[in-house]
């Protein structure tokens, strides 16, 4: 769906002080996936060279382990709850407010490219959309053409190409060949973003890119695939006897993935199947490094690069066998809520070559961005601001003492109703009206094998940790609408 809105008057003169925003959004796309991160697999050297131009969070949390609530999260500064966009499948409500739409309001120029993710687009449906503030809108939720209005298939069209004859060789029953690298979505996204950059110079701009890798169905184009040598790569992360202390949620996924019979068989995966599902996954990061590398290429020959708010990161991130488990669901394990966070501007003094190890949310990211352009921050905001810290400032004083998470029925498992708290040195899983939970000592089990939620002997660090769980549920309530007297 390519369109565009009633273009604003062009202003005389370009705000100076406010920075353009470039807003990279990957969709499931772990945080130790770069090399930069001390992955000795991943071949990504343009992200790893973007790392040491900016500041990178070596601990930044999403608000929910699937897409829709975590998007309209992180859109909005808001929680879950709070947003009401709950689940996939969910619209936003029409009254929320859109950290885009604040920048269209400012009279920033704002564009899209790819996925949003903010309303149902099942079921042959278009998603439909809410008051998001993008002037330019090319809308492609993902590859498959399900719909005209795909904007990456119209894309396609006036190439002479069709996606289903793109599609290459099927090596196993978890990972096919996707359409070449010049035909993929990935690149469609990078070639709208660089066309976006290269047409807005003189004007403060706003835009989004938003891919549909690395999600599976893990399908890079062949090219990629061959970089890979999948004997080369690591097994999941799983411990033996871990499935016996496990919420039933997650042996059923270990089962079948998303608990859907039929879709994806992780219980019959071979040690082969795993490693070649990894160097998939690897590969599509890989292309996605490539496409970033020419978009911050042509934000440089642009001459806007010193002046543009950078930032990469992802929606959440990916299971990938880990514990037994292949994509997401009701699961709050770091490497599903745990993702890639760096931001870059050096005319706006965030410090290059700095990795902050302190626990931030994404309901920080609207704050930040509003604040870097001198915005006001709208009161319904649940966020702080990350600029002081990216300019300098003391961890201690900036990043947050606990992350929080949640899952309501948010995609599958009807009856998962699960929150999270997250410490640096303790995690609580609570999934209500189960009496299942997860309870984690990060010190001594930092991957999550070992839980001790009927542990007698760590019953009363749980409840403590359940107790500041609940808390957290109720402190994340709507700050809006304000209080306006005492009665």
């Amino acid at each position: 769906m390519s369109c565009q809105r009633t273009r604003k008057p062009f202003l005389p003169f370009r705000m100076s002080n406010r920075p353009n925003i470039l807003w990279i959004c990957t969709d499931q796309q772990r945080f130790d996936t770069l090399g930069a991160f001390g992955n000795p697999y991943a071949q990504t050297p343009n992200l790893d060279k973007f790392v040491k131009e900016g500041t990178a969070f070596k601990n930044a949390f999403c608000q929910s382990p699937v897409c829709a609530p975590s998007r309209a999260s992180f859109l909005t500064g808001r929680y879950p709850r709070t947003t009401r966009c709950r689940q996939n499948g969910q619209s936003i409500p029409s009254d929320e407010l859109l950290v885009s739409s604040v920048f269209n309001r400012a009279a920033y120029r704002c564009g899209l490219a790819g996925k949003l993710h903010l309303a149902s687009c099942s079921d042959g449906k278009v998603e439909v959309r809410t008051d998001d503030g993008y002037d330019d809108f090319s809308w492609s939720h993902h590859p498959q053409p399900d719909w005209e209005e795909n904007a990456y298939t119209q894309w396609l069209k006036k190439h002479g190409q069709d996606w289903h004859d793109l599609q290459g060789e099927k090596i196993s029953p978890y990972i096919q060949e996707g359409p070449p690298a010049e035909f993929h979505q990935t690149t469609w996204c990078a070639e709208k973003t660089i066309d976006f950059i290269r047409e807005n110079q003189g004007e403060n701009w706003f835009f989004s890119f938003n891919c549909f890798d690395p999600h599976h169905p893990f399908d890079p184009p062949a090219e990629y695939l061959d970089r890979f040598n999948a004997q080369d790569m690591p097994l999941p992360s799983e411990h033996p006897a871990e499935k016996d202390t496990k919420p039933s949620f997650q042996l059923l996924d270990r089962i079948w993935a998303h608990n859907n019979p039929g879709e994806f068989h992780t219980e019959a995966m071979s040690d082969n199947d795993r490693r070649q599902v990894c160097a998939a996954y690897h590969a599509m990061v890989t292309l996605i490094d490539d496409q970033v590398g020419r978009i911050l290429q042509a934000l440089e020959e642009s001459g806007q690069a010193e002046n543009t708010l950078v930032i990469f990161m992802s929606d959440h991130g990916e299971m990938l066998g880990d514990h037994g488990i292949y994509f997401k669901g009701p699961h709050f394990y770091d490497c599903q809520l745990r993702i890639p966070l760096i931001m870059r501007w050096p005319k706006g003094g965030i410090l290059a070559d700095r990795k902050i190890e302190g626990l931030i949310e994404l309901v920080d990211l609207a704050p930040t961005f509003l604040d870097a352009a001198s915005i006001d921050i709208p009161e319904q905001m649940q966020g702080k601001s990350l600029l002081p810290l990216l300019k300098g400032g003391n961890e201690a004083e900036s990043c947050r003492e606990q992350v929080y998470s949640e899952y309501y029925n948010s995609w599958t498992h009807g009856d998962a109703y699960g929150t999270m708290l997250r410490t640096k040195e303790e995690k609580i899983v609570v999934f209500h009206g189960t009496q299942q939970g997860e309870f984690y000592d990060l010190k001594n089990d930092p991957e999550e094998f070992f839980n001790l939620w009927d542990d007698p002997a760590a019953e009363k660090r749980k409840n403590a940790m359940i107790s500041r769980c609940f808390d957290a549920s109720v402190f994340t309530m709507d700050p809006y609408p304000p209080r306006l007297g005492p009665f």
